[in-house]
């Protein structure tokens, strides 16, 4: 940890009440081309629990929990709502930070989970005079701090079925889906971002069968995306004969509108329709090893800087 003087929580961002949603939701899709609609519709799942994203908060709390573990000044910047990642390099400027190591709160290898990130730690640097290095610590999906949080909270879940179905419940891991264009140029050999996440889930799973699946599309229905959604795959399960499920956000390490919305509102509706017994696995959050994970990062030697051409920007497609 003497490389570095501070550390840098990046995160995604979210509103903190109603009147922030759409400037929010403006922030995240700007020169995307996303239709007006489409906003609407999502302020209106954010207005439905109070205007307010429980991400910002899940960052204070896992800043709380990581101060007596990593011994450095903790500094957080997000990417699309207040604190913005430019203010807080400011701040850590005016602080006297000369090198700071950047924990990104996505743990796999994409445009949007990744290089987005990069783009935006970069471009807050070079928007401050006296900026301070930052070092991204490595990509954590296979981490085994990672891996034993989201193993408990899955054996919770189980626990949390009828007995007579534990057993036997399907485990159906989720992650945010994306473009397959943005899948399939993720990392320096390609499809990193599903092949990691495979793999997470494959530990996480054991002996268990498991399937992977996709929530949280919200691109033009021209454009293809990673496939099966996990509404789709629930109604398929109950048609098979699987009478219980529980659902792992393998994708995702803190409970932020995606999942409150996407599993715990409309998954969840899609299960109590089709007479599915159906439990979800809690996200790393501020689990003792997840927090103890981040030391074990600062720890280790200085991770490689990313290809300048990993994780590219997926193709735009006209629409038809």
């Amino acid at each position: 940890m003497g490389r570095y003087d501070a550390l840098l929580v990046v995160s995604f961002g979210g509103p903190e009440k109603p009147d922030d949603v759409m400037p929010f939701l403006e922030n995240v899709v700007r020169g995307r081309g996303v239709p007006r609609e489409r906003l609407l519709e999502v302020e209106h799942h954010y207005q439905g629990v109070g205007g307010v994203s429980p991400i910002n908060q899940q960052c204070r709390d896992l800043i709380e929990a990581l101060r007596p573990e990593v011994g450095l000044p903790i500094y957080w910047g997000n990417r699309n709502w207040h604190p913005f990642l430019t203010d807080t390099m400011r701040e850590m400027a005016a602080d006297g930070v000369t090198r700071a190591a950047a924990f990104i709160t996505a743990a796999y290898s994409s445009y949007s989970s990744c290089r987005q990130y990069l783009d935006d730690i970069a471009r807050a640097r070079a928007e401050v005079p006296g900026a301070p290095e930052v070092v991204r610590l490595r990509h954590y999906y296979g981490h085994p701090g990672f891996i034993a949080a989201m193993a408990d909270h899955t054996r919770e879940a189980v626990d949390r079925l009828p007995e007579e179905h534990r057993e036997t419940a399907r485990l159906v891991f989720t992650a945010h889906s994306i473009p397959v264009s943005m899948a399939a140029s993720a990392g320096p050999a390609g499809g990193a971002y599903e092949a990691q996440l495979r793999a997470a889930a494959a530990m996480v799973a054991g002996d268990r069968p498991f399937d992977l699946v996709w929530q949280s599309r919200s691109g033009p229905p021209h454009v293809p995306w990673l496939e099966p959604d996990v509404c789709d795959h629930l109604r398929a399960l109950r048609a098979a004969g699987t009478e219980a499920v529980v659902l792992v956000p393998i994708g995702f390490v803190s409970d932020h509108m995606e999942v409150v919305y996407d599993l715990d509102t409309e998954a969840a509706d899609v299960a109590r329709e089709v007479g599915l017994h159906l439990t979800r696995a809690a996200t790393a959050g501020t689990h003792p090893r997840f927090v103890s994970m981040v030391r074990e990062l600062l720890d280790e030697p200085e991770p490689a800087a990313c290809p300048a051409l990993c994780c590219p920007a997926p193709a735009r497609r006209p629409a038809p």
